[in-house]
């Protein structure tokens, strides 16, 4: 039988399986032999033990489309990017380190911005600026009234989601908006760091409908990007494409060059200033990074 992962705990794998029900799994230890460690969003063949109550072992993983290192997680067809328009102030360039690990991996992305019954309209449109143009969709949501719910629904149907973002932003509080048996703790902000508590503490998929299932993952506050040659990061910032032909040299890494399309197209209010000094520090944190 087949069915997918949807929640790993103490080497025990809950597989929702395709009769509807979730077994409760052991991994076989070949899969140490193999160094392959089931994940949350897997696809799994399990032979079924017994039905009450409902208990397996998975016995093989099946091909991954793609993985993500934190959170571990696999078969990710989409991701939302949660940030609060307020309450925390969002960090953008906390943001664009998302979308630069999420663009690695090869994952649609569309951002969200939470709590916008707290924010006056100019601030949403603003961030709608920056990012919009990069090719991202930018959604307003508020969980606390429920407006842009109903979006949010319409674009999770038939996929994997995962949703991203720093503590404190209102993701935990969007599942349950979503799928209220889920119960998520949802945990307030701290008055001290203005920084979110740690709510969930491990990844877990909700099967909102037949083939729909979302993941909530631990929140976490930075964001590393690793394995990436420096040249490769003006691929991950979309907006530069359409200037590249406006620099002088080919590779150019629109740094310190003196005729650079990327440049004048910051200058003349084409790209975001703040994509693009985002994008210079990332470049130098891993120029650094190459050094050591």
């Amino acid at each position: 039988m087949t069915g997918k992962i949807i929640r790993g705990i103490a080497g025990f794998y809950y597989v929702h399986a395709e009769d509807g029900l979730v077994y409760e799994c052991r991994a076989k230890g070949i899969f140490r032999n193999r160094k392959i460690r089931p994940l949350v969003g897997d696809n799994a063949e399990i032979s079924v033990l017994g039905t009450d109550p409902p208990e397996g072992n998975v016995d093989e993983i099946l091909a991954r489309r793609n993985e993500l290192i934190r959170p571990a997680v696999a078969n990710v067809d989409q991701a939302l990017v949660v940030f609060a328009a307020k309450d925390p102030e969002p960090n953008l360039n906390l943001l664009d380190r998302f979308l630069v690990m999420l663009c690695r991996m090869d994952v649609d992305v569309s951002i969200v911005f939470n709590k916008t019954d707290l924010a006056d309209e100019e601030t949403v449109e603003r961030f709608r600026r920056i990012y919009e143009p990069a090719g991202y969709p930018v959604l307003s949501l508020s969980t606390y009234t429920g407006q842009g719910m109903d979006r949010i629904r319409d674009g999770l149907r038939g996929r994997t989601t995962v949703l991203a973002g720093p503590s404190g932003v209102g993701k935990s509080s969007l599942t349950n908006r979503l799928m209220p048996e889920a119960n998520m703790e949802t945990g307030s902000v701290s008055e001290k760091i203005r920084r979110g508590r740690h709510t969930t503490r491990h990844s877990e998929l909700f099967c909102l409908e037949n083939g729909t299932y979302l993941m909530d993952t631990p929140g976490f506050s930075s964001m590393y990007v690793d394995e990436m040659e420096p040249e490769e990061l003006k691929d991950c910032f979309p907006e530069f494409e359409p200037f590249t032909g406006g620099c002088r040299f080919p590779g150019c890494v629109h740094m310190g060059e003196k005729v650079c399309g990327i440049k004048t197209a910051v200058e003349e209010g084409k790209i975001s200033r703040s994509r693009y000094e985002n994008y210079r520090l990332l470049y130098t944190e891993q120029k650094e990074k190459r050094r050591y």
